[in-house]
């Protein structure tokens, strides 16, 4: 870990979708963190509690948060900001972000910072309107978002036949996953294909469970049977069936992730990883798009963290993306 000097402050604020604050407080009252609400905007909440606030209070997994910063106070002017966190002499980078067109945005520079190592002290501006500006600090760690407010501002290219090309590619961003030729991804409900082409161009082979028909932009690399595939170059299979009655020998041997995009609840989704575990235990990594019909669902994570835990997954992240609505990325790592 990286020697820094001691901050503490009296508040600090969460970044988060707009529309998540009420479940961003939920979820904090779930894990008895003993956090009070203070101050809210929307996708800004800050919290105080009893004791100051230091850089490890910030290790905590809210999954409605996309970042979380030790508050350094609000200024009327972005340079007053930066100001606040120069003055900490700490940070070496300084991350901005603002509240535009209806979301929390990344501000990205024109030359992009390199990601920070771990454990390095990251400065935040929050811009929430013409006079309103927040400064705040955090620690950079495993599993935690590169980007200013957690937002890549990546772009979907034309070709991608759904948004689920964005999920994946924001996922892998925030949470820093590889895919190489080594990988072959299984994946449910995988129709039209944005999460295949996204794999596919990572160099990773998918095997897609969906009845439905894909696009053909991924069909241009599918293969007829799961026996015929190549070793020098990535391919898809497309298994059309419904996830359940999916089999062994569907799944052939060395899969090593399984995804899910399916359009079902919590408990279904994480029955199916289940049963596709211990068919295909070469799985070493899950990552789930869990669909909420509220967000205050969320105060079920406990659940579905242990479901993981019980098949072998040692660390589990639940993470609202800049790109989510009603949904969370649930990743799952041996």
């Amino acid at each position: 870990m990286i020697s820094q000097p001691s901050i503490e402050t009296e508040y600090l604020f969460a970044l988060c979708n707009p529309g998540s604050e009420k479940a961003l407080k939920l979820e904090a009252e779930s894990q008895t963190l003993g956090w009070r609400q203070s101050y809210q905007r929307r996708g800004f909440v800050t919290f105080k509690a009893d004791a100051p606030f230091s850089i490890d209070s910030l290790n905590v997994a809210l999954g409605t948060a996309r970042r979380l910063c030790l508050s350094l106070g609000k200024s009327t002017t972005r340079e007053a900001a930066i100001e606040r966190i120069d003055a900490t002499q700490a940070a070496s980078q300084i991350h901005h972000a603002r509240f535009h067109d209806r979301k929390m945005q990344s501000i990205h520079p024109d030359t992009p910072a390199q990601r920070p190592t771990i454990g390095q002290l990251i400065g935040t501006v929050v811009e929430l309107g013409p006079t309103e500006f927040w400064a705040g600090i955090h620690r950079h760690a495993p599993f935690l978002s590169p980007d200013p407010a957690g937002d890549a501002g990546i772009a979907m290219p034309a070709e991608s036949p759904s948004r689920a090309w964005l999920k994946l590619e924001e996922a892998a961003r925030f949470f820093d996953l590889e895919f190489t030729a080594n990988d072959i991804v299984v994946e449910l409900g995988c129709a039209p294909g944005g999460v295949v082409l996204a794999l596919l161009n990572r160099g990773a082979s998918v095997i897609g469970v969906d009845p439905a028909k894909m696009a053909d932009v991924v069909l241009a690399s599918a293969i007829p049977l799961r026996e015929a595939a190549p070793r020098s170059q990535a391919w898809f299979f497309h298994c059309r069936k419904p996830a359940a009655l999916t089999s062994k020998r569907d799944l052939g041997q060395d899969v090593t992730w399984f995804m899910s995009d399916m359009n079902q609840s919590p408990e279904v989704v994480l029955k199916e990883c289940a049963r596709f575990c211990k068919m295909a235990p070469s799985i070493r990594g899950v990552l789930i798009t869990l669909k909420l019909t509220e967000l205050s669902q969320v105060a079920e994570k406990a659940q579905w963290l242990a479901s993981l835990a019980a098949l072998g997954f040692k660390t589990q992240r639940l993470q609202q993306l800049s790109v989510h609505h009603k949904e969370f990325a649930l990743l799952a790592l041996k």
